[in-house]
């Protein structure tokens, strides 16, 4: 009888990222402050489960499902209008202090304006005196995604909605207490939800 050696099963592992105050270079991934995004719940997208396309959302904890918001470049321009189309659609950059949303101070949560996610409380948004809205942390660190981004002869890390993939700003390590991250987020890729209109 020939010999063979015992072979232990091959497995894979997922890489945890995890987030320093200083190191730009590492992320985290908590646990989700609130229920995954389902195909029948679709909490918080316009038009329910319409144009959704399934994907699988594998991480060092399991959400089962994830919808992602896909539409055709028409419909985007026509759904968000020509200065929020550049920027969530095309990567654009408002101008500094321009904003709607740069000294807003109303309680609520601001949703992303294409697909309507929530990505920031407003207990979490201070002045960073940038001129664009300033969060310490998402409310949902499974809703956003980060790329590193290599325009503009440096290196950044982009921050983008983990639904519909639009460009929502830029993070940097530079932020208050208790993260140390600063999310410099454009205006125009928020929907403020005022707290007293929630139902």
């Amino acid at each position: 009888m020939e010999w063979t050696p015992n072979r232990r099963p091959r497995t894979r592992t997922v890489n945890k990222r995890v987030h320093r105050a200083g190191r730009p270079d590492a992320r985290v991934r908590g646990r989700p402050s609130g229920p995954p995004v389902t195909r029948d719940g679709a909490p918080g997208i316009p038009g329910g489960t319409a144009g959704l396309d399934t994907l699988a959302n594998v991480c060092d904890r399991r959400i089962s499902v994830t919808e992602r918001v896909m539409r055709t470049e028409e419909e985007w321009k026509e759904l968000l209008g020509e200065e929020a189309y550049r920027v969530l659609r095309e990567k654009g950059t408002e101008r500094a202090f321009t904003g709607a949303y740069h000294d807003e101070k109303t309680p609520g949560v601001y949703r992303c304006k294409g697909c309507g996610t929530p990505l920031f409380s407003s207990e979490t948004k201070y002045d960073s005196g940038s001129g664009w809205p300033s969060f310490y942390e998402p409310m949902d660190e499974a809703m956003v995604r980060e790329e590193t981004d290599r325009s503009l002869f440096m290196k950044r890390t982009e921050v983008l909605c983990a639904v519909c993939g639009g460009h929502l700003g830029h993070v940097f390590p530079d932020g208050p207490n208790p993260t140390g991250l600063r999310y410099c987020i454009n205006s125009c890729a928020l929907e403020l939800e005022p707290e007293d209109e929630r139902g």
